[in-house]
């Protein structure tokens, strides 16, 4: 997609866009290469949903969430306030059996937040395809408000405290799967319905999350894993003043 006004009037009209360039081919290959290190470092059960906020302790991650260029993309969706919220890791293994899965839900659900307003850009460090369990998106699905969400039935959701969209609640008749080559990404707002289907494939699916909020969301309560956000100012100006300033932890890129 051209990144023009078409990208800001698809993204509010759907709830998300795919498809964007981000990392050349070099770049993400030397991205993968760090991600491989920390992979065989802290082990695949930490990689696969363990590994939140390490852009405070890893520099590579730091660098690919403050990438200029991904700050061009997000500033066009969300405005020219920007604060980093968080970075997650999504790394699913092959998995023969279609255990593992992510369930239909919406990202600010259980973040915290009011406004409920977020971004997320989700980065592929590897191909992210329908065989791999790429993310998958209902199109709209943000206009909606907030879905009632339930704790899913199935076993190997890899959301955080199990939390699901009901099947009544889901028009999978509309769903878009996001596939994406390695360093491409995809944007989406955070009260877009989306999940993923298991990795039934032979290869690797890892995909970095950065999460972005205006600075007039204020954090009310405690996310879902019982801790307070430390946002970082990127663009733009914070006239609001919700978090205690936090010092960036490695140079920009």
């Amino acid at each position: 997609m051209t990144v023009s006004t078409d990208l800001a009037i698809a993204y509010h009209r759907d709830g998300f866009v795919t498809g964007l360039d981000l990392f050349s081919p070099a770049e993400i290959a030397q991205y993968r290469a760090c991600f491989d290190q920390l992979e065989a470092r802290e082990g695949r059960e930490k990689c696969q949903i363990g590994l939140i906020n390490w852009h405070f302790k890893e520099e590579f991650i730091w660098q690919m969430a403050t990438d200029p260029r991904l700050l061009d993309l997000i500033k066009q969706v969300m405005g020219e306030d920007v604060l980093l919220l968080a970075t997650h890791f999504f790394c699913k293994y092959p998995d023969q059996e279609g255990k593992k899965f992510v369930a239909w839900h919406q990202d600010i659900t259980y973040w915290g937040l009011e406004p409920p307003l977020a971004h997320t850009a989700w980065i592929a460090v590897d191909d992210s395809d329908i065989a791999n369990g790429c993310m998958q998106a209902i199109p709209g699905t943000h206009k909606r408000g907030i879905a009632p969400h339930a704790k899913s039935a199935r076993a190997g959701n890899l959301l955080s405290i199990n939390q699901e969209i009901p099947d009544e609640h889901v028009d999978k008749s509309k769903v878009v799967p996001l596939e994406l080559k390695a360093g491409q990404l995809s944007l989406h707002e955070g009260q877009l319905y989306h999940a993923s289907h298991p990795n039934t494939s032979p290869r690797r699916r890892c995909g970095l999350t950065v999460r972005f909020i205006p600075p007039e969301a204020r954090q009310v309560m405690l996310n879902s894993t019982g801790q307070q956000w430390q946002p970082l100012l990127m663009r733009g100006a914070d006239r609001y003043h919700h978090y205690p300033e936090t010092p960036a932890p490695f140079a920009r890129a």
